[in-house]
């Protein structure tokens, strides 16, 4: 697991905390060597500070969603709402606002990382289509018009989760459970991966037509196939 904060005392809290829990931990504090050591050691998630010297965290993770679909939770500072806006649109699976409590951090951990192992232990057996839009989720992959889609883990958890419950409309909160797992959280991490979502499968996604909102109450999947 790689950490990066330039703020060695709360890097250090984070990593006994997360070594408590049995976690391999590696610190680093710059964007720079953030970037080489998950190259040349790629670990099974990212603690990432927005706030770093050199390369900052938004690139930090936009660099690394170009490579890899490694999961991510941010550190952000509170009254950061932007930056955390945009890390969630660069494909963040999660967040925590500084100041925080090592346990919740651990707690996100555990449950980003519990998500995404059987995510990658889901059965091959699942494919699930609408006209030309597929979705295979043992190989955990979409496609749309036979081109694949660059889905993150969450991304990817949402799209299945419409198209296995189409027609009907969930609220914010109901996805944050269902597809998150969270019993509680901010429900602009669901606005955005839905924004995120739509310019991947939408052909106008300003006016969409499968990921539709339902006013006063959430979104719903509307089939292209009928």
């Amino acid at each position: 697991m790689l950490v990066v904060d330039d703020d060695t005392t709360v890097a250090d809290v984070v990593r006994r905390y997360l070594e408590r829990g049995g976690h391999r931990v590696v610190l680093v504090e710059n964007g720079e060597d953030a970037l080489r050591s998950a190259a040349a050691d790629p670990p099974d998630l990212v603690v990432l500070d927005l706030m770093l010297p050199g390369i900052d965290g938004l690139e930090v993770c936009r660099r690394l969603r170009r490579d890899s679909a490694v999961p991510v939770i941010m550190l952000t500072a509170l009254g950061e709402e932007e930056n955390r806006i945009a890390g969630l649109q660069l494909g963040a699976d999660d967040y925590v606002t500084k100041p925080f409590s090592p346990r919740e951090l651990a707690l996100r951990v555990d449950g980003v990382l519990r998500r995404s192992r059987a995510a990658a232990a889901t059965p091959a057996a699942r494919t699930v289509d609408d006209g030309d839009l597929l979705l295979d989720a043992g190989a955990r992959k979409a496609s749309l018009r036979g081109v694949e889609l660059p889905l993150t883990t969450r991304e990817f958890d949402l799209l299945e989760f419409f198209l296995t419950h189409p027609g009907q409309a969930f609220t914010r909160d109901q996805l944050l459970e269902r597809v998150w797992g969270w019993t509680f959280g901010d429900q602009s991490t669901v606005t955005v991966h839905v924004r995120r979502l739509r310019e991947k499968v939408e052909a106008t996604p300003a006016r969409p037509t499968r990921i539709t909102t339902v006013w006063g109450v959430g979104y719903r999947y509307d089939p292209a196939r009928q």
